[in-house]
């Protein structure tokens, strides 16, 4: 039995000049800040609506290869995205050895942490849950990388284990928190992580610059002495057009 309902071959006129730009982009004819053809310029090249030439653009825009400035255009936004291998960078052998966590990710690359905040607050439902606890201290920390905006996280650890402790200072000292946890006497011995795709809310989308339409990955992870204890709960929001997740697995 055939199907005699009529099949459209012919991409819509927004998509197949979007698949242009993208081309010009990507063969490197449109370079990284350059400013794509503004909606009168289109309009004007294809005989199109505005509501159209927009379209196009927002396709760019919301697969993270141009980022509108305001009252400016739109503009080539490349960015070679961070691979993120999930066991290689919690690994004993990089903090354990006084490397940051983030040296496996950027290799090389400029990174900096241009927010930081340290507090003690109540934990809520969900947190006091997975580190039994009722009371946390809290990091709060932006990542950046060649200068953007990637990652905003939050981690949380029992207010009892590290109250007074390097942990809760701005400068933890080489290896990070888990370095100093392991100093501690409460080395972590195992991790779990959770991960879904969803679109940010409108405060992670002001910290993380993104362009309307952006989703972003949100993982929560904890990580565990190897008496099965919680010693911390760390949330984070990635950008996800930044992003290649690796995870590696044996048969």
């Amino acid at each position: 039995m055939t199907d005699s309902s009529p099949v459209h071959h012919e991409l819509p006129i927004y998509r197949r000049i979007a698949d242009q730009l993208r081309g010009k982009i990507l063969s490197g004819d449109l370079r990284d800040g350059d400013r794509l053809p503004g909606e009168n310029v289109l309009m004007a090249e294809y005989g199109i609506a505005r509501a159209t030439a927009r379209q196009a653009l927002a396709v760019l825009i919301n697969e993270g290869l141009a980022v509108p400035r305001r009252g400016s255009g739109v503009y080539v936004r490349l960015f070679r995205p961070i691979r993120r291998h999930g066991s290689r960078r919690l690994s004993r052998e990089q903090w354990g050895e006084g490397r940051a966590i983030w040296d496996n990710d950027t290799h090389g690359r400029a990174y900096t942490v241009d927010q930081v905040q340290i507090q003690r607050e109540r934990a809520s439902a969900e947190i006091g849950r997975v580190l039994d606890t009722d009371e946390v201290w809290v990091r709060r920390r932006r990542y950046l990388v060649d200068g953007r905006p990637v990652q905003l996280a939050s981690s949380h650890f029992p207010a009892d284990l590290v109250e007074g402790t390097a942990v809760v200072l701005p400068d933890t000292g080489p290896g990070g928190v888990y370095a100093r946890l392991g100093d501690l006497g409460h080395t972590p011995a195992h991790f779990t992580e959770e991960l879904r795709a969803r679109m940010p809310h409108p405060r992670e989308a002001e910290l993380l610059g993104l362009p309307a339409g952006t989703p972003v990955i949100a993982i929560g992870r904890t990580a565990y002495t190897a008496a099965g204890r919680p010693i911390e709960h760390n949330e984070m929001i990635l950008d996800a057009a930044s992003y290649i997740l690796q995870y590696d697995f044996d048969a």
